[in-house]
């Protein structure tokens, strides 16, 4: 016989966990005593659950197995629901634990006591409360895979103290040996037929297509194709977009010279599509046709409903398609290659700007000239996400981590921890606003005592700066959202991290390799001028991009 949450640990062990993130509580502790006796799993205690979700989430992002984190009951419960969002919106698999008061015989009557399985189901793909340890090794099976298959997302268990104290002779589960289906030859040759007869077709890239392989296929499909392609902010560095043919991200909603490039296609081939994310065209009847390429048939909508489909594995429908196709002569992308023109001279006018404090683009510009191909910056949510997801090139999927799904803040610093932890040797750098990092702060201990090597870099402007710019571009006037500021530099000593502070744009790039080259956890207190974004992103861009 075997203990419930001796079972459920080994359970885990069968599914290759390494980590669980979280801050157990009275009713974890026999799943907290059994972990402790594992050789295979690192128990990483944050100082909030926030930080926990965010950093399995971000486990789950690199890795695609689901990230495990735990809480207690109540408020450690209620602690995982906007990470359990921002997994769920996100596609990022991850399995949050949470504790319960006895389910057979009450102890404390309702003290703390909230139905988290119900909480739990609009914001997961799975949630279930065990009552008997003999279900155990079914239902953590169950999670796991639902957590992983297409689209991943979040899952909940729910452990009840008393369940967790019961013997069992069940034993782990073995996963089966599944593959993904592939896509049906007919929907594979009526795709690369119609792509043959357009005059000007367009790949748009967005948050199904990345995985690795579908990253391979894809730069092939493009090699030999000679179709340019945009990104959306999910599927930023899926192709590495340094290359000739790539026409920029799609970071704003409407009016940049990427909706013009995508706008004088005849045909979208629109590749794992999620309806999350802003989209970066609308349908009409009558328009431009669209390619529908996923794992998954379109979810139809007033302003997407596509002409064809073709739906698997993503990755293989994109080889068969591009073993199938004949690149034709006749295509025409000229309109699209004159927009992208226009975008690249236009931000080139900016990154030389070295005003104090700093400019965004001379920012973007400087930090991406010292991360390596393959180093991660992950930012939290703030304005600054848009200038570095039209000017930051990514050259690797998931090397540039920004949340276009939920959109939350506090998860920039959680997510750049995790990505150390995936990823020891590459170079990781959290990009906050300064009430995104304040947010989840705390956890600046938790990385100090892990020993990771992190660069934590603060846009300080003393507000919550993208609800300001938006406050400018409804004409509201300018009231309600500023605040001040700790002084970071210290701040960052007092966790035994070092801290730094930007006093010119010239001392900037030597200041990021510094820390980039210096081992443990390193800040940057950067003051940053966005008084231009309002002109620049809500005018200039638009009469610029409209005149193309």
């Amino acid at each position: 016989m075997t203990k419930a949450s001796d079972l459920f640990v080994q359970c885990l062990e069968e599914e290759g966990v390494l980590h669980v993130f979280g801050v157990p509580g009275e009713e974890n502790l026999d799943f907290l005593d059994s972990l402790s006796r594992s050789t295979k799993i690192q128990l990483i205690l944050t100082r909030h659950e926030q930080g926990a979700g965010f950093m399995a989430a971000t486990y789950g992002r690199h890795t695609g197995k689901a990230g495990v984190c735990v809480a207690t009951l109540g408020p450690g419960a209620t602690n995982f629901v906007t990470a359990a969002a921002y997994a769920q919106l996100g596609g990022m698999p991850m399995m949050m634990l949470t504790g319960q008061k006895p389910i057979k015989k009450s102890k404390q009557g309702r003290f703390q006591i909230l139905d988290v399985v119900d909480m739990m189901k609009p914001i997961t793909k799975y949630t279930h409360q065990l009552a008997s340890a003999d279900n155990i090794p079914s239902k953590v099976r169950e999670a796991f895979r639902l957590a992983q298959e297409e689209k991943p997302g979040a899952v909940h268990i729910e452990f009840p103290e008393d369940i967790a104290d019961e013997q069992t002779d069940e034993k782990p589960m073995v996963k089966s040996n599944a593959r993904r289906p592939v896509a049906d030859e007919k929907s594979i040759r009526a795709a690369a037929k119609r792509i043959e007869q357009a005059k000007s077709p367009i790949l748009v890239i967005g948050a199904g297509a990345n995985r690795a392989m579908t990253s391979r296929m894809l730069t092939q499909f493009i090699e030999k194709t000679g179709i340019p392609f945009v990104s959306t902010q999910l599927g930023k560095g899926v192709v590495d977009e340094t290359s000739g043919k790539f026409l920029g991200c799609a970071a704003l909603s409407a009016g940049d010279f990427v909706h013009r490039a995508i706008g004088s296609a005849d045909l979208i081939i629109n590749v794992g599509h999620d309806v999350i994310e802003k989209p970066p065209f609308f349908m009409q009847p009558g328009g431009t046709e669209v390619i529908h390429i996923n794992f998954r048939s379109a979810e139809v909508d007033p302003v997407y409903f596509p002409q064809y489909e073709v739906i698997g594995d993503i990755g293989n429908a994109i080889w068969q398609i591009k073993e199938d196709i004949l690149p034709q002569a006749g295509w025409d992308f000229s309109a699209m290659f004159k927009a992208r023109a226009a975008e690249v001279e236009h931000s080139a006018k900016s990154v030389g700007d070295m005003r104090f404090p700093i400019y965004p683009q001379y920012l973007v510009q400087k930090i991406r000239d010292a991360m390596p191909d393959n180093g991660i910056i992950c930012l939290d949510n703030g304005v600054y996400k848009i200038w570095f997801a039209r000017n930051y090139p990514a050259r690797m999927a998931n090397t540039v981590l920004l949340d276009n799904a939920l959109a939350t803040m506090g998860a920039g610093l959680p997510s750049a921890m995790a990505s150390s932890m995936v990823y020891p040797d590459r170079k990781v750098m959290a990009i906050c606003g300064d009430g995104g990092f304040m947010m989840n702060s705390q956890e600046m201990e938790t990385a100090v005592r892990l020993k990771l090597n992190i660069t934590v870099l603060i846009l300080n402007d003393n507000s919550y700066g993208m609800i300001r710019w938006k406050q400018a571009n409804m004409g509201f006037r300018d009231w309600g959202l500023t605040y001040g500021n700790p002084d970071f530099v210290k701040y960052a000593e007092s966790y035994g991290a070092n801290g730094y502070r930007v006093s010119s744009a010239a001392e900037l790039p030597e200041l990021i390799q510094k820390c980039l080259n210096t081992p443990g956890v390193n800040l940057i207190d950067c003051p940053v001028d966005y008084s231009d974004n309002d002109l620049i992103l809500n005018k200039q861009i638009k009469e610029l991009s409209a005149a193309v």
